[in-house]
């Protein structure tokens, strides 16, 4: 089968194509033979060898699928790697059914960054009707969905940031009251500002770095921050836990994989939902680019670059 495999770190340039067996099932596991692949940051953590996991080479990247099992199946779910490839193993318990009207980018579009999404409002920093919500890099895989469900659930006023004037417009137009660009110096009085001079209540962050310090700075009393991601490659600076009671803040973190280890199968409940909502026409993904897996370090290269809105999609049939 053809495939994309890692044998050193470093960055796109490491992405290879190869020519590999196709994998083998164990009990409790699927082969899917791939229709579309999603590429995400954690995959550029992956080639780098700086993620929350440590990758031992030789590896084939990418942690989530859509396709087709052996028996006719049409699912989506989370690998264990392997997922650039035409054939990859899904274990049972992180696969789902796709619906007919279920397309295949909301079909992986839902299964990791709805979900995220999801979790990150109803669970780890969760949404009140009538707070103010900001989505840092909104025009991003949970971003751009995060908008619309803060929207959808009732949020006062949804607060977007994002790096070019096309980003921010698109994050207006998928329902925030208002977009501001991520480069601001001082972001921590941009988000005040933007929400009439007082602190914001939940901020959704995957940058790290001085936009979390900024972010908790800029909460109110009770405010809650959900961090979620790394995506500029620098570390927040150590939250002082003084700095949390003076205000009484919440700073949480997500990994979507710990969720599947919950009895009350949160991330089940949130793609049958997410899924019903895309049926409906009330939830969309943003597709923002399809890629054949011969052009997978362009992929990796513009994701890092921020050249790139919503979903991407490697397709390993091209």
């Amino acid at each position: 089968m053809r495939a994309v495999q890692i044998t050193e770190f470093g960055g796109p340039e490491v992405l290879t194509q190869v020519e590999l067996p196709s994998p083998t099932p164990e009990p409790g596991e699927l082969l899917v033979e791939v229709s579309r692949a999603g590429v995400n940051f954690a995959d550029t953590h992956q080639t780098e060898n700086s993620y929350l996991t440590r990758t031992v080479l030789p590896v084939v990247p990418g942690g989530e699928v859509v396709g087709t099992t052996q028996d006719g199946r049409r699912v989506t779910g989370l690998t264990r790697g392997g997922g650039y490839a035409q054939f990859a193993i899904v274990p049972e318990v992180t696969a789902f059914d796709v619906p007919d009207s279920v397309d295949d980018l909301h079909a992986l579009s839902m299964v990791a960054q709805g979900a995220t999404a999801w979790l990150l409002l109803r669970r780890t920093a969760p949404m009140r009707r009538g707070e103010t919500v900001v989505v840092h890099a909104a025009a991003g895989g949970v971003g751009t969905i995060a908008v619309q469900l803060a929207r959808r659930w009732g949020a006062g006023r949804v607060i977007a940031t994002a790096s070019s004037e096309d980003k921010r417009r698109l994050a207006l137009d998928l329902g925030a009251d208002v977009a501001l660009d991520s480069t601001t110096e001082d972001m921590a009085a941009a988000l005040k500002d933007a929400n009439d001079g007082r602190g914001v209540d939940v901020v959704l962050d995957m940058t790290g770095g001085p936009t979390t310090d900024a972010s908790i700075e800029a909460l109110g009393p009770f405010g809650r921050l959900a961090f979620y991601g790394m995506a500029n490659r620098t570390e927040p600076t150590p939250v002082q836990l003084v700095r949390l009671m003076a205000k009484s803040r919440t700073v949480a973190g997500l990994w979507l994989q710990h969720a599947f280890r919950l009895p009350d199968r949160p991330v089940h409940r949130a793609v049958a939902e997410l899924f019903e909502l895309v049926a409906a026409g009330e939830l969309r993904a943003v597709a923002g680019g399809d890629y054949a897996l011969s052009e997978v370090r362009r992929a990796h290269e513009d994701l890092l670059a921020r050249r790139t809105t919503g979903k991407l999609l490697l397709d390993p049939n091209r």
